[in-house]
């Protein structure tokens, strides 16, 4: 009895991990970035999502497919340009599933298929373009590598996010050529540069001078007319007094005298008397002979003394 007891005891063992051991092939976890295709003899059933999902043991399976964004690097290649420059050129895709069922059941291998889809739209698109335009217009090869590829890779369950050229290399002697030509260009650039800055030194130089010539012409006519101003107001003020004063022909005339005098000091060339002058001329003659009569008088009175 014993030894029935044990060997009971043993099968029940073996049977109870026989059954965690199916249960636990039965039990599936999708992690977040991830959805499971679940198939039963072969067949597509239902997508399950992150978690716990329990199976059917032997009948069915799971296949999970990573939701994440994906990086296809697309190998070097060499292309030929539309002015038949060979260059060398790479790029990279960027690119996530959208149907994990078609990415899955539609295309082998996808990683494979947009890479080869990549190199001939990128062979296609730089062929139609000259070097100089290719170098130039990245931004314009990525927008529409991106948008070809896109389009051809929807029925696979998959969106191309970007795509970024990582270099487009032509060859060294091209290159060299390349850099002469932007050395010889610089230079010339910096040759005008410097004759447009000499150029506008000299006109603001000219045009400084002129303004400074311009502003002592001024400064010299303002003075020469402030003087002439102030020469003619006292002319005015003093011959006004003199007739509101109403003076004797005499005392005019000594004053005109004093005037004669003063103006007739050897650098005047001309003498302008006024219209008054014609009646005053007689009290100058007067005045004279008085001035003789009194200077021969003087001298008899030294005589007799």
């Amino acid at each position: 009895m014993p030894e029935m007891i044990s060997a009971e005891i043993l099968v029940f063992a073996i049977l109870a991990i026989v059954v965690f051991v199916v249960a636990a092939t039965g039990i599936k976890i999708v992690r977040p970035w991830q959805k499971g295709l679940i198939e039963r003899m072969g067949k597509y059933q239902r997508t399950a999502d992150s978690g716990l999902t329990v199976i059917i043991p032997f009948l069915e399976r799971m296949l999970k497919v990573d939701m994440r964004e994906q990086v296809v690097d697309v190998p070097p290649q060499a292309v030929i340009t539309k002015d038949n420059v060979v260059v060398e050129v790479d790029a990279v895709i960027y690119y996530m599933v959208t149907d994990p069922v078609q990415v899955t059941y539609n295309v082998a291998n996808y990683y494979m298929a947009a890479t080869k889809l990549a190199q001939t739209n990128l062979r296609n698109l730089i062929g139609d373009l000259a070097l100089d335009e290719s170098l130039t217009s990245r931004e314009i090869i990525n927008t529409k590598l991106r948008e070809i590829l896109d389009t051809a890779t929807d029925k696979w369950g998959t969106k191309v996010t970007r795509v970024e050229l990582q270099r487009i290399e032509p060859p060294k002697d091209v290159t060299e050529a390349m850099h002469r030509q932007m050395k010889a260009e610089r230079e010339r650039r910096a040759m005008i540069l410097e004759a447009e800055g000499h150029k506008q030194s000299a006109i603001l130089k000219a045009e400084g001078q002129a303004e400074a010539i311009k502003k002592v012409a001024e400064a010299d006519k303002y003075q020469k007319l402030t003087v002439a101003k102030g020469e003619a107001e006292a002319i005015q003020t003093v011959f006004e007094s003199i007739h509101k004063g109403r003076p004797t022909n005499d005392l005019i005339a000594i004053k005109y005298l004093e005037s004669l005098q003063k103006i007739a000091d050897g650098k005047a060339t001309k003498v302008f008397l006024p219209y008054e002058s014609t009646a005053i001329l007689g009290s100058i003659a007067g005045i004279s002979e008085l001035l003789k009569e009194k200077h021969v008088l003087e001298k008899d009175e030294n005589k007799n003394t």
